[in-house]
């Protein structure tokens, strides 16, 4: 398989996408941060001394969403139409699960921009926790779909 990434003699190049056809895309991702019991009673007792953990991490993957180009080198700059960012409680991890959608309409798929968001909100829940459990893990960051859909023309 060849990468698109790479050109000739294989040096890192951002992809051409100006001839591909403007389609709607959408893609989702998932993670989890495990941590331990009393770390996730304080999460879920909103007992953390720096704030609602939850509520701040989907800000924060919102925003990392929307500065996906700006952190990976050969991503392209999208104008997302929507993003939406998800965490839950999971007592059996111990720990938060994150879930973001992402919306654009564009010649380039945004499953990364989705991976950010879920990046970057778990990585704010540690932020936030590290004091009571630095010894947290940052689990299955993963693309859970993406989907293309052609525009009518």
């Amino acid at each position: 398989m060849k990468l698109s990434h790479l050109d000739e003699a294989g040096r890192a190049r951002m992809v051409d996408v100006g001839d591909k056809p403007i389609s709607a895309r959408t893609a989702v991702a998932a993670g989890a941060i495990r941590m331990t019991a009393e770390a996730f009673r304080l999460v879920a007792d909103e007992a953390v001394a720096k704030g609602d953990v939850l509520a701040v991490s989907e800000v924060a993957g919102t925003l990392a969403a929307k500065r996906t180009a700006e952190l990976i080198p050969l991503c392209h700059p999208l104008g997302l139409d929507h993003v939406a960012v998800e965490t839950s409680l999971d007592e059996t991890l111990p720990g938060v699960r994150v879930r973001a959608s992402v919306k654009a309409v564009g010649r380039t798929g945004v499953e990364m921009e989705a991976l950010t968001a879920v990046s970057v909100a778990l990585l704010t829940v540690y932020d936030m926790v590290k004091a009571a459990d630095p010894a947290m893990v940052i689990a299955d960051v993963h693309v859970v779909e993406k989907q293309k859909v052609p525009r009518p023309t």
